[in-house]
């Protein structure tokens, strides 16, 4: 660009006067952002890296949404009364209203799968050591549960493979990633979004690692790494053939409607990777590699990858895999720069999120902190595109409103390309 930039300079000074005008113009539309008229269109200029008028705003998916406490506390801060629907009971994430979606001028929309006929994914109320509890029990035998006098998450109170032998799954009942019911009605309901100017993201899936230790327990399943690879390699082949299936019936009906696939599993923690990466590379790897290269192979969306935590470890691997997007970008873990982000990988993966601090300056700072804040991150995260604007993960319960408000108010007015 810089090359491109003095060669069109000096035609400037060697030619005639109209010459020198059309140079200038010419110099101009270098440095001008692409037009976008629709969200779609700003949304896929970013995922491009190009830029626009000025960065996609996103709020409302499955790690980039608000918990329900705090979507109450907003809506009380704004005035504004509506039904809040709940839409992830583990994570206790709301399916924010489009009245709050323009307000806070979000770009994108979302469009799940459905649970499969017969299956109960209802909240059962339960009694045991004098509390009561919300209990779900999800597809593949998991049970998540919160204290009714809690309210804030969901945690796994059953590993229905704590005590499995790699002989065992093979007559355990996993779930039918195909089963066609789940997809009912979705074709109809993305056209009708597609016809809208909104970029379409999908809900989150393709969690080939982190459900192994959702249905064995996390201490077992560390344990297993060491002591026996080759069960973590057999239950690993059972959940990428869950989501193997379930994308072929999904993308079948959806994939040429949507913009971004969502898919994740957490790899690292607050100061670096959870497990050894050799075992990563080894073994979960591949497989997460499989799955994102068949996605591609069903649809042209790009594809957005989630992990939390100190995950610069594995960019190089995200990218090799095929990964377009990373996200949530947890800019307060170790060796988490964004500055150092964008100069190493800037070119080579869109970042999604990295709007802030999440852990100290959204919940405890004043709006004027939170805007400055923004402010600084926009500026290095949105140079030369790749860039689409989240907060880091999902706004938490006792998150000031107000500080909310500031938040998407400071993205839309740094954001600017102009």
């Amino acid at each position: 660009m810089i090359a491109e930039t003095k060669q069109i300079s000096k035609r400037v000074k060697t030619t005639a006067s109209p010459g020198r005008k059309e140079a200038v113009q010419e110099i101009q539309s270098i440095h001008q952002p692409v037009q976008a008229k629709t969200s779609r269109q700003r949304l896929t200029a970013a995922l491009q890296f190009q830029k626009t008028d000025r960065i996609p705003i996103d709020l409302g998916g499955f790690q980039t949404g608000i918990h329900k406490k705090a979507y109450e506390s907003l809506l009380q801060y704004l005035e504004t009364n509506e039904e809040v629907l709940i839409m992830d009971p583990v994570q206790q994430i709301v399916r924010p209203s489009e009245a709050i979606l323009k307000r806070f001028h979000v770009d994108t929309r979302y469009i799940c799968a459905n649970g499969p006929d017969g299956f109960d994914g209802s909240i059962k109320l339960n009694k045991r050591n004098g509390r009561l509890w919300h209990d779900l029990k999800d597809e593949f035998g998991v049970i998540w549960s919160m204290p009714d006098d809690q309210g804030l998450y969901m945690d796994i109170t059953h590993h229905p493979l704590a005590d499995a032998t790699i002989e065992s799954l093979a007559d355990y009942p996993f779930p039918d990633g195909s089963d066609p019911t789940r997809f009912k009605g979705l074709r109809e309901q993305a056209r009708t979004l597609y016809e809208g100017p909104y970029g379409i993201c999908t809900g989150i899936g393709g969690v080939v690692y982190e459900y192994c230790w959702y249905l064995r327990g996390l201490q077992r399943w560390f344990m297993d790494m060491i002591e026996n690879p080759v069960f973590c390699e057999a239950m690993l082949d059972c959940t990428l053939k869950y989501w193997l299936d379930f994308y072929t019936g999904f993308l079948n009906e959806i994939g040429d409607f949507i913009d971004v696939v969502m898919i994740g599993d957490d790899l690292a923690g607050q100061s670096g990777p959870l497990f050894q990466p050799e075992f990563y590379r080894a073994i979960v790897k591949p497989r997460q590699k499989q799955l994102v290269q068949h996605i591609k192979s069903l649809t042209d969306a790009k594809i957005w990858y989630h992990t939390c935590g100190n995950c610069q470890e594995y960019i190089p691997d995200l990218i090799d895999n095929g990964v377009d997007i990373l996200n949530p970008v947890q800019i307060s873990a170790a060796n988490m720069d964004p500055q150092q982000l964008k100069d190493k990988f800037g070119k080579d993966i869109v970042f999604w999120g990295g709007g802030i601090d999440s852990q100290r300056i959204l919940p405890f700072a004043s709006p004027q902190e939170v805007k400055e804040h923004v402010r600084k991150n926009i500026e290095i995260f949105k140079t030369n595109g790749g860039y689409v604007f989240n907060n880091v993960h999902n706004i938490q319960a006792g998150v000031p409103a107000e500080n909310i408000v500031a938040l998407y108010d400071a993205a839309y007015e740094y954001g600017s390309y102009r």
